[in-house]
């Protein structure tokens, strides 16, 4: 159904238009098509071969609109699988607006047919806009890294003296 919004002279009219074919289901087509059979001209019959055409590719269409149904379920269940398995784990990336979040993962929300990230800072981030995902013991390894340059560059009375050589701590005369 598609929306037209034409200027009016005493403003903007809503109208609607729609396609009937759209509408129409299985069961109605074969309906009309038997409708078409018992009303036909005995003298000029429906060719028979040219119903069964029509009426396979009635079948196809709505296989293969079953088939992406199904599809769509799939690639659904498959996000919101990785999805959980993401639970604990650093990410980055854009939410909709395209700001740039980052954050440990608390849950995995469904927000409408979009499956979403809850970051500890409370933000959400969609699972299509992941860039970048860290595991823990990778921001462990970086805290480890940070504790050692900060005991190496935080250690006092170390011994040397202001030449870098070491000395008894006594002034030399």
């Amino acid at each position: 159904m598609s929306q037209i919004n034409a200027p009016d002279l005493l403003g903007v009219v809503d109208r609607t238009t729609t396609n009937g074919f759209a509408e129409l289901t299985s069961e109605d087509f074969i309906t009309i098509m038997f409708t078409e059979l018992t009303n036909q001209d005995p003298l000029a019959p429906t060719d028979s071969a040219a119903l069964l055409d029509q009426l396979n590719s009635i079948r196809s269409i709505e296989s293969d609109m079953t088939m992406v149904e199904n599809m769509e379920s799939l690639v659904f269940e498959n996000q919101l699988s990785s999805a959980s398995g993401l639970i604990g784990r650093f990410v980055g990336g854009l939410d909709w607006s395209g700001t740039r979040l980052g954050g440990t993962v608390t849950a995995v929300i469904r927000q409408g047919d979009e499956i979403a990230l809850e970051l500890e800072s409370g933000a959400f981030l969609p699972i299509s806009g992941v860039e970048t995902i860290i595991t823990q013991d990778v921001i462990d390894s970086l805290d480890d890294a940070d504790e050692d340059l900060e005991q190496d560059g935080g250690e006092e009375g170390s011994g040397n003296d202001s030449d870098g050589n070491e000395g008894d701590g006594e002034n030399e005369g």
